[in-house]
């Protein structure tokens, strides 16, 4: 892991819950490490108001969200402490400079070695929170990926996100026969049965320092 040294403050007060670890902190930016099953952010109603935001804000009050990840991917996700890195952060992620990297193990196992996923993912209207690959209204949408591993009849893939759709890996992949295990959205039964949880990892993830513009990372280790 590569970090500002000379901005880092004192080791972190785990969250409330002690689910939510932290990676990283210094007086601008926190990596956190999200738990599969907790919200990012808040949902509608008393009742999906515990979220890793919340339980980050509890012990880092000036904590500002940049990103999200789904409820069910566990892994890295990355917040601000003030107004200019949030969005200094943000601008990275909208231009996509920031280097993503996910694991995940699927259904079936490609022929190939590698590839690359072009299709526009739009929402699902009759089947929300569902997303679907959408020719006439979706938004242009690009996933790279490659095989670490098969394993039968799946596989192991590292998956690099060009673009940052909601829910585009699990749809993505879904939708080129190779769901992600686990996934309640858009695995079929069989895949659905593999597994207790979603098996999706954000592993790795690369920004520019708000500070001085430092290429900093941070990694997980996939717990699956």
């Amino acid at each position: 892991m590569t970090s500002p040294s000379d901005e880092r403050g004192p080791p972190p007060a785990a969250p409330t819950g002690g689910e939510v670890t932290v990676v990283y902190q210094d007086t601008r930016l926190l990596v956190l490490d999200k738990p599969s099953g907790l919200l990012a952010v808040p949902g509608r109603g008393p009742h999906l108001q515990d979220c890793l935001t919340s339980r980050v804000q509890a012990v880092f009050p000036d904590a500002r969200v940049v990103h999200r990840l789904d409820r069910d991917t566990s892994g890295l996700m990355l917040m601000a402490r003030d107004a200019d890195a949030q969005r200094h952060v943000s601008r990275q992620f909208e231009q996509r400079q920031v280097h993503k990297v996910y694991e995940c193990i699927v259904w079936g196992v490609p022929p190939a070695a590698a590839g690359r996923i072009d299709l526009p993912i739009g929402r699902d209207p009759d089947h929300p929170p569902r997303y679907r690959i959408d020719h006439v209204h979706g938004r242009s949408s690009q996933t790279d990926w490659h095989m670490n591993e098969p394993l039968g009849d799946r596989a192991r893939l590292v998956v690099e996100p060009i673009t940052g759709r909601s829910h585009q890996i699990r749809l993505h992949l879904a939708a080129s026969g190779y769901a992600i295990l686990g996934d309640p959205l858009y695995a079929n039964a069989a895949a659905l049965a593999a597994a207790t949880r979603l098996l999706l990892h954000a592993r790795a993830l690369q920004v520019a320092h708000p500070s001085d513009g430092r290429s900093v990372s941070w990694q997980s280790a996939c717990p699956f």
